[in-house]
Order: C-alpha cells, then structure tokens, then sequence
C-alpha cells in the first residue's frame, strides 16, 4: 500500500492542506486591511468546518495566527472552540508580556493547554532578510528557546516575517532547530509537509464566498492568487523594500515599522 493510502486510511483526511493567514480581530470594521471583524471570522470558521465536514472535501482548510495579537486569545480561539477546530499561532516572541496589545504569557499558556499549537514569528518582527549574522542568530534562536521555556513544550515551526526568505535564512532556520517553515505564498501543500508551507494571507474586506473559490476543484481562483503573488513578488525587488513597504503602508491603511519590519505580502 503506498504511504499516501496510508495516511489517508489512518487520517480520514485529504491529502491536500490549504493554510489561512490571519492576524488581528476587532468586533469593529478597521482600516487597517489586516483587521478582520469577529463576525466574518465567525463566517470563515463556519465555513471550514462545513469544507471539512463535506463529503467530496478535496482540500482540508487550517487556520494560522502571525505575530500574537491579544485578540487571538480573546476572540479567535473562542470562535474556534465553538466550532471544535485549533489554530497555529506563530509568535513574536519579544512582543511577549511587553507589548500593548498583544498576548503575554499566561494567554498563550491558555492556548497551548487548550490543543492549539504554538510556533516562532521571531523575537522583535525584524525581517529575516534585512539581518545581520548576530540578529539573525537571535531572531531564530532567541525566539524558540524562549518559547520552550516559557510553554514548557518543544518549538519546531517558524513563521518569517513580511514572508521574507532566501536560501540564506532558510539554511539558518534549519540550524536554529526549525523543521517546518511557513511563508506567505499563496499554494495548496500534500501531505506529508514537506520543510516550506505556504499560506494564503486573508485581508478584512475577504468574504466567504470568496475563499470557498479557492478550494474549488479546478483550483483557477488559487492559481490566480498565485499569479498575483508573483507580481508583487517583482514589484518587491524591483522597487526595494523600504519604498514597497512604504507603499504598502499607504495601501493597508497602517503605519509602517521601523526599518520595514511590518511590509507584510
């Protein structure tokens, strides 16, 4: 029997993964493009449960938090729980118990004990790319030891910043202890995982219907995005990532950080 039988008898699952990105939740509509409202996300999840649930289901959905907004805990895991689905919620570390609005440690103890699971988002957001050998040795290391202390659990998943990567921060992602890096481009993963996942970035304006697109058979709504992605991904190296940030900060309603950090894709 081959290894893909396999899984699917003991899963009862496809073997087809697509990963959702979000980061912050308000009751109240934003103009920053990252915010979505707790009722759409209470439309999302409704959603992936009924994907799951489907009887033809051909592309599982999961949901992915980045940075660890406080909201996470106090809207998005209870949302979850209603619905029986877990999350990954990829931390900034440093942000952790020090920053305003964001979680400290006590709340992601809570999510941990509650069976979501925890993973890395670096120690203060800085973009993997822009590092120098000692900030990067800390933004990977740092970040997931401290997480392993503190949650008391082994750390393995990272999650890059703004979706920066290259062959360098993916070689020292590996040394730093990670087995399964997360990115932001947009792509269906089999099962099993292989050591990149990619991630579809969900923005507060996004409908349901729009997302049930994506897992359509024909798989044209999630090649698009793909297109999309590659485009911006141009326009990056082109323009550079102070002035793309800088733009996209205009865009997405948001103040840019520091150095470019925000810049997310």
């Amino acid at each position: 029997m081959r290894v893909e039988s396999i899984l699917r008898e003991k899963t009862q699952q496809p073997l087809l993964r697509l990963y959702l990105l979000y980061h912050e939740l308000q009751p109240e509509v934003s103009r920053y493009s990252y915010v979505i409202t707790t009722g759409m996300f209470q439309r999302h999840v409704a959603l992936f449960k009924q994907l799951r649930e489907a009887k033809d289901c051909a592309m599982w959905p999961e949901v992915t938090f980045d940075d660890g907004h406080i909201s996470n805990y106090e809207f998005a895991a209870p949302i979850l729980q209603s619905r029986g689905m877990t999350a990954c919620f990829f931390i900034t570390a440093g942000w952790t118990g020090n920053k305003k609005d964001y979680m400290g440690w006590q709340e992601l103890r809570s999510l941990h004990g509650a069976g979501h699971s925890i993973g890395a988002h670096g120690w203060t957001h800085k973009l993997m790319t822009h590092c120098s050998e000692n900030e990067l040795q800390s933004e990977l290391s740092k970040s997931r030891l401290t997480l392993e202390d503190k949650l008391g659990t082994s750390i393995t998943t990272m999650s890059l910043p703004g979706g920066r990567s290259n062959h360098h921060v993916m070689d020292a992602c590996t040394k730093a202890g990670y087995t399964q890096v997360y990115t932001s481009i947009p792509r269906a993963e089999s099962m099993p995982l292989g050591t990149t996942t990619g991630r579809v970035n969900v923005y507060g304006s996004v409908e349901p219907e729009w997302i049930a697109k994506l897992f359509e058979p024909d798989g044209s709504a999630l090649s698009k995005l793909s297109r999309r992605y590659r485009m911006k991904q141009t326009a990056q190296t082109v323009l550079g990532d102070r002035l793309y940030t800088k733009l996209w900060a205009m865009v997405n309603r948001h103040e840019p950080e520091i150095d470019g950090e925000d810049g997310s894709v």
